[in-house]
């Protein structure tokens, strides 16, 4: 069977069941972390603490920090919570890889607050870069929530022009905690003289650092290389990510000193609590179709759409818009106010379908996403695992549909085989699909696919041919033959007779301005003889 007869078969629509949920025993004696498989490598790791109450007493954290933890609810910590806190409370540096929604942020945070303790007006002592500006404000928020009461102060960069024009090293004294992105921090890192220095740091922490290594356009390792020079050798480093990358584990190995690298999980894989559809829709003309048949089933909001390009972005709001949905679109051509606005009214309920694109697919937590529609396919393995991370977050339970078409088949296995390691059912065909050679497929993950404009295309009427013909309708055909014979006269007879008027009235025109030109000689001719 070739993939012709494949793709035929699933004309329909290949849709995968939810995997039954394996019931935890805990009232047994071990950890959550040996529970849920949490791998550790490095030496002398310390001890994995499946309580917070457990961390307060081996490491004394500080009572208001416990109670702003229980505020945020945190009441049990997560897997890698378990493991990332008592290694960074150990002043030992990390690579951390756990699924999307398992708690990495506060993973960080929480070691961070405990050892800077109380501000001292040096400046900034503790940096965190992260990919998109929305992010950053995301973690800004929670790490605003659990300074209350102890008077750690963090600052993100909100306009970069006004932020050059005020920000001096005298203003950054007042801050403990810098939260940016990489190429905003540079910039200031960049002018005569420096807008702020990162002398006294002692934590770096680059949160999706896979995304942060990536090399080109759409990665930040030259900026990367900027930061840590400016930011010295004292500083201890933390990496944390969704995703496992080669080059980020070999870098870390190499330039961390006693790296303990954790790992929560299988590897690149989602959450269990997320249900993972395929939808063969053969071209993008049936991707419109397929989007309104989820439509008219019924959405349960709120919903993500997540696209390949900020073009794109804006066909499908211009089709959606009309078709009675609450939607908007967010995108890299839309100002900082116009997004920051857009989350904030999808946070708050206002906005139930949200369109993007992989703008939204790093790190934003959207509580209470039901729905993840991958409308065009995604250009990796990595990039699905984020997509799809922003629904089932937290243990919640969440769905996620992906459309594919023809043009998607050499990518086709790579995500199949993410949703087999994650549980869930995958047809054989697609796993026995020939796997790509590596350079092929980092092209196909820089080089996106040229696809149709997103728009309703009426069909367009096939002649029927002339040879054949149906002996069922062949008096019919008479009869409206005829019917046309007397169409194309009664046309003609018009045509006709305006070709005729508007020749008359030339000929009208011609004999006006004859006799005008008779009457003005006539004229001249008698003052002449007068």
């Amino acid at each position: 069977m070739d993939s012709f007869d494949i793709f035929k078969k699933l004309s329909v629509g290949a849709k995968f069941k939810k995997p039954e949920k394996i019931a935890i025993n805990h009232e047994d004696d071990k950890s959550s972390a040996k529970q849920v498989k949490v791998k550790t490598v490095g030496d002398r790791v310390p001890e994995a603490l499946s309580t917070f109450d457990m961390m307060k007493k081996a490491y004394s954290l500080s009572p208001i920090l416990m109670e702003n933890l229980n505020k945020s609810g945190y009441t049990v910590p997560t897997p890698i919570q378990t493991q990332a806190i008592p290694v960074m409370l150990q002043n030992r540096q990390i690579f951390a890889c756990a699924p999307t929604g398992s708690g990495k942020t506060a993973a960080f945070l929480v070691p961070i607050i405990h050892h800077l303790n109380k501000p001292l007006n040096k400046g900034f002592r503790a940096l965190i870069v992260s990919p998109t500006r929305e992010l950053a404000k995301q973690t800004l928020r929670e790490c605003t929530r659990l300074c209350e009461g102890i008077g750690l102060r963090a600052h993100t960069f909100t306009k970069i022009n006004k932020d050059k024009e005020k920000f001096n090293p005298k203003l950054a004294k007042k801050f403990d905690i810098l939260i940016a992105t990489p190429n905003r921090l540079v910039f200031l890192l960049q002018q005569e003289p420096p807008a702020i220095e990162l002398n006294n740091i002692e934590w770096l922490v680059i949160d999706e650092s896979d995304k942060l290594f990536e090399s080109g356009v759409r990665g930040f390792r030259d900026q990367l290389a900027i930061i840590y020079k400016a930011c010295g050798p004292n500083a201890k480093r933390a990496m944390f990510s969704a995703t496992y990358t080669v080059e980020v584990a070999k870098w870390s190995k190499k330039n961390l000193d006693g790296l303990i690298a954790v790992t929560v999980g299988n590897r690149n894989t989602t959450t269990t609590t997320v249900e993972q559809d395929l939808v063969f829709v053969g071209n993008e003309e049936g991707k419109l179709i397929a989007m309104r048949d989820l439509v008219k089933k019924g959405l349960s909001p709120p919903v993500l759409i997540f696209l390949q390009s900020k073009e794109r972005a804006k066909e499908l709001f211009s089709e959606l818009i009309y078709d009675g949905i609450n939607v908007d679109a967010i995108h890299a051509d839309r100002t900082q106010q116009q997004r920051d606005n857009t989350v904030k009214a999808f946070r708050e309920g206002k906005i139930w379908v949200l369109i993007c694109t992989e703008l939204m697919g790093r790190g934003i937590d959207f509580k209470g996403v039901n729905l993840v529609i991958n409308y065009d396919f995604p250009s990796s393995a990595i990039s699905y695992i984020h997509r799809i991370g922003r629904t089932g977050r937290a243990g919640r339970s969440g769905k996620a549909v992906t459309f594919f078409t023809n043009d998607d088949k050499p990518m086709l296995r790579s995500i199949a085989t993410v949703m087999r390691d994650s549980g869930c059912p995958v047809p054989d065909y697609m796993l026995e699909m020939k796997r790509l050679h590596k350079n092929t497929r980092r092209k196909l993950e820089k080089q996106s696919i040229d696809r149709n404009e997103i728009r309703a295309k009426p069909h367009r009427y096939n002649k029927p041919n002339a040879d054949i013909k149906d002996p069922a309708s062949s008096k019919s055909t008479k009869g409206s033959n005829d019917k046309s014979k007397k169409v194309k006269k009664n046309k003609n007879k018009n045509l006709e007779s305006i070709i005729q008027v508007d020749q008359t009235s030339k000929v009208d025109k011609k004999r006006k301005l004859n006799v005008s030109k008779e009457r003005k000689i006539v004229k001249k001719i008698k003052k002449s003889s007068s």
